[in-house]
């Protein structure tokens, strides 16, 4: 009698974690997109410098599928990958930026790739 009410507890465990599994594989960008969404609504898209050329912050617009991005360092390795949380809309406009005085100028000798003022968001397609 003991075995049978272990071996149904058992199943129902196994089959309760093969359904939550299940349910989980249909979407499994859902929690994905909702983190992505979340982030972009309380942080800007762009670091604090601004391209050189440009003198405000560039965006550099990857395919929409993109979720990962490498930041190099000179010397001591600090080479890290990051999320890209921000994605532009569809009906996205040129987007407007500070005024220069808010962003610093990349450095004489940039030690670090986040310094260029080029930064990743996902386009909208």
């Amino acid at each position: 009698m003991i075995r049978r009410i272990v071996l149904a507890a058992g199943l129902i465990a196994t089959l309760g974690g093969l359904m939550q599994n299940e349910a989980a594989a249909t979407d499994p960008y859902a929690v994905t997109q909702v983190w992505n969404h979340n982030y972009a609504m309380d942080r800007p898209w762009h670091g604090p410098y601004y391209h050189q050329s440009y003198g405000q912050p560039t965006a550099l617009v990857v395919p929409p599928t993109v979720s990962m991005r490498q930041s190099l360092s000179w010397g001591v390795s600090q080479n890290l990958m990051h999320p890209v949380h921000h994605q532009f809309g569809r009906s996205a406009n040129s987007p407007g930026a500070a005024r220069r005085g808010r962003f610093h100028a990349t450095p004489n000798w940039p030690s670090h790739t986040d310094q260029f003022g080029v930064y990743y968001v996902r386009g909208p397609w």
